[in-house]
């Protein structure tokens, strides 16, 4: 067993720590703030490799593997702990992998380039107000007739759907084709953003404000037959694939973000004096920062476990991501909130920055790429068969 990074990966986590440094940290701030990512690091980030790090090389992508792209995770989220550019990353890197891997060759020849040089945005379109891990019982529908798909019904809580309208792109999104056999009748289509008959709500939520979260309501849009992604009926199949390759990035962001927030915290008690003495020096800290750090080391060693499965192609991955999506926000947010309270009552304001992570993190405990207790239902099943 081999647990050390390649050269390569060595020098990949350094120069992509070097950029956000430049091209991500000073704007941190503005983009909590103001509730968007500029456009330009976008576009930077294509130019350097790290925006959707999975496309192939004849599609003007890096073709790195997902180890590589779990290190690039880790490291967005210790640039901007809001967690709003983690969730556009995650969402450009596995759902170009879908469209990468069941999508038919004229779709690929024009998303994937655009998407791996942050011209465009992909995302995923499956929960819906009725429901959310329910898949299965999508009401969307999705008419094929005369060379098109016609589209009619509504999607909730769907990130990057004004990131979409606005810079192009759109979502991979499940409708039902066949009624009467659950999941067997779903069907995937690209959706862009800005087609006839959308009508995009934007959602009020307390935390990673940097990117959308919306409801997306479908009324006669109309798409080309070709936009159907694989097989007619098998959409479901190839979404429980991106979600679970999504999760190894979900849980490396969750892991890079415990790191920072941990890292703030030594630095912050070895400084800072009470009864004459280091916060360090009490045991109760510096025993809780021990416990803390053990844990955090122990998610990202199953999170590199889960990306290299992955790698290999070995049928098991899924049940390793789920384990890592499980555990590692629940790790990220404990994390969080005990370096807010070694930092008392500075840990509450906003100078400190620790509010914008644990908003942020939230997101990951109540459902984003699947709550938690699907993943205990994934596992469960995985261990008991």
């Amino acid at each position: 067993m081999d647990f050390s990074l390649s050269d390569e990966q060595k020098l990949l986590r350094k120069n992509t720590a070097e950029f956000l440094e430049k091209n991500l940290k000073p704007f941190v701030r503005e983009i909590d703030n103001n509730g968007e990512i500029p456009v330009e690091f976008f576009r930077k980030a294509g130019e350097n490799g790290i925006i959707s790090p999975l496309i192939k090389l004849k599609y003007g992508g890096p073709s790195l593997s997902f180890m590589d792209s779990v290190i690039i995770s880790e490291e967005i989220a210790r640039i901007d702990t809001s967690m709003a550019t983690s969730v556009y990353y995650l969402l450009n890197t596995s759902w170009a992998y879908v469209l990468q891997k069941y999508g038919k060759q004229e779709l690929k020849d024009k998303l994937l380039p655009e998407i791996a040089n942050g011209n465009r945005f992909i995302g995923i379109a499956s929960t819906e107000p009725s429901g959310g891990s329910d898949v299965a019982n999508i009401k969307t529908t999705g008419k094929i007739e005369k060379g098109k798909v016609i589209i009619n019904g509504e999607k909730m809580y769907i990130s990057g759907a004004v990131e979409a309208k606005k810079n192009g792109g759109g979502h991979l999104t499940l409708v039902k084709t066949k009624e009467g056999v659950g999941h067997k009748g779903i069907t995937m289509v690209y959706v862009p953003a800005n087609a006839d008959g959308i009508e995009i709500t934007k959602l009020n939520n307390m935390g990673r404000m940097g990117i959308s979260t919306s409801g997306i309501k479908y009324t006669n849009v109309e798409v080309p037959e070709e936009n159907i992604i694989g097989e007619i009926n098998e959409g479901f199949y190839y979404s429980m694939d991106g979600f679970n390759h999504a999760r190894i990035m979900v849980a490396a962001a969750c892991n890079g973000l415990s790191y920072k927030m941990l890292e703030e915290g030594l630095n912050y008690i070895k400084e800072r004096k009470a009864f004459g003495k280091h916060l360090s020096d009490f045991e109760a800290i510096s025993f809780e920062a021990a416990d803390l750090r053990t844990d955090i080391e122990m998610a990202a060693l199953l999170n590199y476990k889960a990306a290299y499965l992955a790698d290999v192609e070995d049928p098991d991955f899924y049940i390793y991501s789920s384990m890592s999506k499980l555990k590692s926000p629940q790790i990220a947010m404990d994390t969080t909130k005990k370096v807010m309270m070694w930092f008392g009552a500075y840990g509450y304001t906003k100078d400190s920055g620790i509010e914008m992570a644990a908003r942020g993190i939230f997101s990951y405990l109540v459902g984003a790429e699947g709550a938690l207790n699907i993943m205990k239902v994934i596992i469960s099943k995985a261990i008991l068969k």
